[in-house]
């Protein structure tokens, strides 16, 4: 049993679970999560260079974002990890549900419809092959 303050025996067991893959997270994106995944279902698992080709010729609006995202995440593969682009693939990617902005539409007769405008968390992982 590890001895010491609680704060200290956290941060010790906390140590040995660090993830060293490189990574990038766009947080509250103004896109659901559903169309997201559309985007990210196509890029899971490939080589790097065959995932920025599909989401630069991808029509939806959520690949201008991913592209940039995954443009970061090499970024960051390549400079903290000095990792070789040509080796590196997408082994994770994934998006999370963010904050639900909810706005009020006017509609006949005096009613109001709501309408939901829904953000996601979209994050990035790439691993060496």
């Amino acid at each position: 049993m590890a001895k010491g303050h609680r704060s200290q025996v956290k941060r010790e067991r906390n140590a040995n679970n660090v993830d060293t893959r490189p990574s990038a997270k766009l947080s509250y994106a103004r896109v659901s999560v559903q169309k997201a995944c559309f985007v990210l279902d196509a890029i899971r698992g490939k080589d790097v260079q065959s995932a920025l080709a599909i989401v630069t010729y991808n029509p939806r609006y959520a690949s201008s974002l991913i592209e940039k995202l995954l443009k970061s995440a090499i970024a960051n593969a390549e400079n903290n990890n000095g990792m070789n682009v040509e080796n590196l693939y997408v082994e994770e990617c994934y998006a999370n549900k963010g904050p639900t902005m909810k706005r009020i539409k006017p509609r006949a007769q005096g009613r109001a419809y709501r309408i939901e405008k829904r953000t996601s968390h979209i994050t990035i992982v790439l691993n060496e092959k």
